[in-house]
């Protein structure tokens, strides 16, 4: 304890490096997940059945965001209950922030985790933030599930046909 002591020895933290595309995967390998890359060259994949997305972004691609969006369809009709819900975690989580839009005739939601490291980071910090914002946005999503348990119901149902 360096900081109340007179003790100096401070232990040396990891390296720092650049955030790149290629340590996103690597995290992502390291824990053995699926994952895809488009054709834009964006990695993604599904966890839970819901699309989540590792965008590099900002000046010089030193932010990382990471994006899940809910999959159920709820009818427009539905967005400001959605929305009031979505209101309701954001005053009361950290993570994800959230958001929800009108995308074709039904509501889209969204939890984003976005942290700017223009100063590098390290593995360490690129697998917490990759967990961080798959599990907190799945926290949400299963949130809305429970107030649309038909929709969410449906989606399950579906997934279960396709895979």
């Amino acid at each position: 304890m360096a900081f109340f002591s007179n003790d100096t020895s401070v232990p040396t933290p990891p390296a720092l490096g650049p955030l790149t595309r290629d340590r996103v995967t690597a995290a992502l390998d390291a824990r053995n997940l699926g994952y895809g890359i488009d054709e834009d060259g964006d990695v993604g994949g599904y966890w839970d059945g819901h699309l989540f997305y590792f965008f590099l972004m900002g000046p010089g691609d030193k932010s990382l965001q990471v994006r899940g969006r809910w999959n159920r369809q709820v009818g427009v009709d539905q967005l400001p209950q959605v929305a009031a819900l979505v209101n309701e975690w954001n005053s009361t989580h950290l993570w994800p922030k959230a958001y929800v839009r009108s995308e074709d005739g039904v509501v889209g939601v969204y939890g984003e985790h976005t942290v700017d490291y223009a100063h590098g980071l390290s593995d360490e910090q690129v697998d917490q933030h990759l967990a961080c914002g798959i599990a907190t946005a799945l926290q949400l999503f299963d949130h809305l599930d429970e107030a649309y348990p038909a929709e969410a119901a449906a989606a399950k149902a579906e997934q279960e046909q396709e895979g």
